[in-house]
């Protein structure tokens, strides 16, 4: 664990987002003996590991499992999610290129939420003061300590220190708007490799994989005009849906042409270009697309965390630690080291 602070240097510390990143932070900040407050602009914590109500179920509209490379994450979520809020998917994965070849990804173990991904970050928040449905539009410097604004006018003031857990687009604006666009502008680079992302969850009455070898798989990465990813969602732990639900994710290139489309003819779109990539003669009984406009970082330097020890400022994220749900995990470590060093 990072290292712990002692009791002459206790912090009040404000951290924006309650994704991965936002609640290890806090998580690790208050274990440190520090006063922690979460703001989170949405009703409750999720970040990437996001799922949306369909009919009768749910489905993991974000990250679609995790890993566990590093040996410090199982345990932190073990003893702060509990051990039933993840589990193993035993899904098999295949990556499909333009010309059809099929190849397995590497097996290792892959975790999702149980029974569905947001139930790791509302186990994580439980142990955290959150405050939730509150955007923080700035914050200023006054008599040492940082004031935050929200976009409802409403202050909240007295923090030593600020963590920004935010995508990079997010936090340059809330950095630019804070008066501190020297900070905004390292960011540059981050912002302009965040890529967007349609995703549309589809519920079949039976099985759209069934042709061999699209069988063989629960979810595969593809090579496609229009799609990046198709998994079925049904095929995870602890889901019990009739029927599967399946979560398509489209490709950056398709999503940045139709970011702006109307999110009914995007989900005709992506559905139709499954069903006939899977040669499945049938339509889907139920579709329900989600925007992200800040999936996914593509390439870029991953420094792991940002620390503006003289403001008082860390930026912490997936996106600076290989884009990976476990990244956001290690960024947040990380960051809270080098504080506490």
């Amino acid at each position: 664990m990072p290292k712990k602070s002692h009791c002459a240097n206790i912090r009040r510390i404000a951290v924006i987002g309650s994704g991965i990143s936002g609640l290890t932070s806090a998580i690790l900040l208050q274990d440190n003996g520090h006063q922690v407050v979460v703001f989170e602009k949405s009703r409750g914590p999720g970040g990437r590991l996001a799922s949306k109500r369909v009919p009768k179920s749910s489905a993991d509209i974000g990250a679609q499992y995790f890993t566990a490379r590093n040996p410090e994450f199982l345990p932190f979520l073990t003893c702060y999610a509990g051990p039933d809020s993840f589990r193993v998917w035993e899904g098999k994965i295949g990556f499909r290129d333009e010309s059809g070849e099929w190849s397995e990804f590497p097996r290792e173990a892959r975790y999702v939420g149980a029974p569905r991904m947001t139930a790791i970050s509302r186990q994580l928040s439980a142990h955290v003061e959150m405050v939730a449905e509150t955007k923080i539009a700035t914050f200023q410097k006054r008599n040492g300590l940082w004031d935050l604004t929200d976009t409802n006018g409403q202050s909240h003031t007295g923090f030593d220190q600020i963590i920004l857990t935010a995508p990079p687009a997010q936090t340059q604006t809330l950095l630019e708007d804070s008066g501190l666009e020297d900070l905004a502008d390292s960011l540059n680079d981050a912002v302009s490799r965040v890529l967007p992302c349609w995703a549309v969850a589809a519920h079949f009455h039976e099985s759209p994989f069934h042709a061999f070898p699209w069988r063989a798989y629960s979810g595969a990465r593809v090579e496609h005009p229009v799609l990046y990813w198709v998994g079925n969602n049904s095929s995870k732990p602890e889901r019990n849906d009739q029927g599967e639900w399946w979560v398509l994710h489209a490709n950056a290139e398709w999503t940045q042409a139709n970011v702006d489309q109307d999110p009914e003819k995007v989900a005709q779109l992506m559905c139709q270009a499954f069903t006939d990539m899977v040669g499945f003669d049938g339509e889907p009984t139920a579709v329900v697309p989600h925007r992200w406009l800040y999936a996914r970082s593509e390439g870029g330097e991953t420094p792991g965390h940002l620390w503006y020890p003289e403001q008082g400022i860390g930026i912490a994220g997936d996106w600076l630690a290989g884009g990976r749900v476990e990244g956001a995990f290690d960024s947040a470590w990380a960051l809270i080291s080098a504080i506490e060093h």
